[in-house]
């Protein structure tokens, strides 16, 4: 039975924000779509700061901002520092030939990011991961297998070096994924034996097999829309562990969509809640300043990911929401965060 928060629509919509505050979340707040353009053609105007409006609305704290390549690192940087947020700094495994195209060498550009990393390990908007890095074997016309493997596993050196937790990607290249964590020494408690700090498998859609290998090898698990798609989907997220447990958007993509599996399972989010977490949106064509766009997902439709999560755990909305804050704060080292929420109640 799902767990109503509040016995009315105004009472909820409060609940629901002071749960959504214990939420962080994964976003790519880089990606050009939160200006306005798609694909290099610009749609409307930059909303970026009405995202953010809608977001707080939400209940939403805090959120990581990815770097997926050492251009994207820096302007993640670059907009954690303004929104006094937090930052990944590493290459996406679809952008691993950046590597090789970088006009100083692979090394150099490894160098850099390392120099990201260095110079921006404390403070507001400080790096609290390396990444997002991985393999992606359904997308190799962007980089071949072997170029993908080559610098997943040099990327692993900057996490060892700065002992800063993973953020890590895997799409059709499980075997290949666990067996270079394993030779560089993150096959057990997340690396820790050899100076890394564990981390997460984001965007998780593998099977519960993968799942239990990945948990089983101390890293934690993050779902969001992608991971919610079909009914083998909701299986394996019923099946992570609440200790390694992660939520995130994923923004601008992974939305929950109509189509798929989670759908029922909105179905019973109070009209308050639906509103916060799944605000009235217009197509890019017809856009309004102040209205989300449709087809964009948004960091307030976190809660609806954690809507989903309380239904498939049978566990009520607000411990999910606090499990996942702690988990979330421990992993990526964010303990003043508990201190400015308390300084808030």
């Amino acid at each position: 039975m799902p767990i109503v928060i509040a016995p009315n629509p105004a009472a909820a919509a409060r609940s629901a924000a002071d749960a959504a505050a214990k939420l962080r979340f994964i976003v790519n707040l880089t990606d050009p779509i939160f200006r306005g353009i798609y694909r290099g053609n610009r749609k409307h105007d930059d909303d970026l700061a009405e995202v953010m409006k809608r977001s707080e609305a939400a209940g939403v704290k805090s959120m990581i901002i990815t770097g997926g390549s050492l251009h994207e690192s820096s302007e993640a940087l670059r907009l954690a520092k303004q929104l006094k947020v937090y930052a990944t700094v590493g290459c996406h495994p679809t952008r691993s030939s950046d590597f090789e195209k970088f006009r100083a060498g692979p090394d150099a550009y490894l160098a850099a990011l390392d120099q990201l990393i260095y110079q921006n390990l404390k403070g507001v908007g400080r790096v609290v991961a390396v990444g997002e890095c991985g393999l992606d074997y359904d997308r190799t016309h962007f980089a071949p297998p072997e170029t993908q493997q080559k610098y997943f596993r040099v990327q692993l050196s900057l996490a060892k070096k700065y002992r800063l937790p993973l953020f890590l990607h895997s799409r059709a290249a499980h075997d290949d994924f666990v067996k270079i964590l394993k030779e560089e020494g993150f096959g057990d408690d997340g690396g820790r034996k050899v100076g890394a700090n564990g981390g997460v498998v984001h965007s998780f859609t593998g099977s519960v097999s993968e799942l239990e290998e990945v948990m089983a090898m101390g890293f934690h698990v993050s779902v969001n829309g992608c991971s919610m798609k079909t009914k083998e989907n909701l299986d394996v997220v019923k099946a992570i562990h609440p200790d390694r447990l992660m939520l995130e958007t994923d923004a601008p993509w992974c939305t929950l969509a109509s189509t798929h599996a989670s759908k029922a399972h909105l179905a019973s989010l109070p009209p308050a809640l639906n509103t916060l977490f799944f605000p009235p949106a217009k197509r890019p064509e017809q856009f309004v300043l102040g209205q989300a766009v449709k087809g964009r997902n948004e960091p307030c439709a976190i809660g609806g990911v954690a809507w989903v999560v309380h239904e498939l755990h049978s566990v009520p909305f607000e411990k999910v929401a606090e499990k996942t804050w702690r988990t979330t704060v421990a992993l990526f080292g964010l303990e003043e965060l508990n201190e400015d929420t308390k300084a808030e109640s």
